[in-house]
């Protein structure tokens, strides 16, 4: 039987709550709690409003719930200053809406993540943005680190439906113009476009001086095409189907899927973008304490 705050980072737990900002606390609380008791001591844990006391500070100030988790005394701070600008990017397009038995679809997957990091950043005071895409950007809220401003960011991925086509190239481009003041930028998607253009678009995020932290979401069918002896494949974009037998383009599907990665992943790296190959079996632990290494290197 797994520990309770463990199963608040599994995706078919959160999939089966009602409320996103409800699934988005749940996470974030069951991940920090894991870090508490893990061996990460290398990771920032601690929000940003929470300190270690001090003699001399206000005991008004103590965070009790904080004190009975921890044992340790810990007081909120009320800054004004933002310490970081972050955009979330999503891609909304129609091929993020696939999904095998037993697994959430990846847009699903992708929204989940996309609220926890934006519950967390702005729970510790760093201006948070985010931006939807399909063939161009259909949302933008830009960053802010207005305490308040979590519900709309929640409210807007709540709402939010996949679309038919894929342009993530041409809508990245367009966002690295559209954010002119440097920050982290975090990328959700598939990426089933042409790699070179994609990467290019990549490419100009950081010729914009911004850090960037790339999480390529995939379904685990679509890694190891294990689909059983006969499929029917339909195109979630094009909505045209072929009937096939999957035994018989496995080891060319496979070899192809693999070198498509590697692709992303190596330029990903050669231009010092972090990069990280997610499947939606995956506990959300495993993105989000990638994503608090990379928020804590650009601090």
């Amino acid at each position: 039987m797994k520990t309770d705050y463990k199963k608040y980072l599994e995706p078919e737990t959160i999939a089966k709550l009602d409320n996103i900002e409800l699934k988005a606390r749940l996470v974030v609380e069951g991940f920090i709690t894991g870090l508490h008791k893990s061996p990460y001591h290398g990771f920032s844990v601690e929000f940003a409003e929470h300190r270690q006391y001090r003699p001399g500070d206000e005991t008004r100030h103590i965070d009790w719930k904080v004190f009975a988790r921890t044992n340790r005394y810990y007081v909120k701070e009320f800054e004004e200053e933002t310490n970081l600008r972050c955009n979330i990017v999503l891609d909304k397009s129609g091929s993020m809406a696939y999904t095998s038995k037993g697994n959430i679809p990846k847009f699903e997957y992708a929204i989940y993540l996309a609220a926890a990091i934006a519950y967390m950043l702005i729970n510790q005071r760093d201006a948070t943005g985010l931006a939807l895409y399909d063939t161009e950007i259909e949302t933008y809220l830009p960053p802010k680190s207005k305490a308040s401003y979590i519900h709309e960011i929640l409210r807007t991925l709540a709402r939010t439906e996949t679309s038919n086509e894929t342009g993530t190239a041409k809508a990245l481009d367009g966002l690295a113009e559209r954010i002119k003041r440097r920050g982290l930028v975090v990328i959700m998607s598939d990426f089933f476009d042409e790699p070179e253009s994609i990467l290019n678009a990549i490419r100009h995020f950081r010729h914009k001086n911004h850090d960037l932290i790339v999480f390529h979401i995939l379904d685990p069918r679509e890694i190891d095409f294990e689909l059983g002896s006969g499929a029917t494949f339909r195109d979630l974009e094009t909505k045209e189907e072929l009937l096939t037998l999957p035994y018989h383009i496995q080891k060319e599907y496979k070899q192809t899927m693999e070198e498509f990665i590697e692709q992303i992943k190596r330029q990903c790296v050669k231009n010092n973008v972090d990069y990280n190959l997610i499947v939606t079996s995956d506990s959300f632990d495993k993105p989000l304490r990638e994503f608090i290494a990379k928020r804590n290197k650009v601090r």
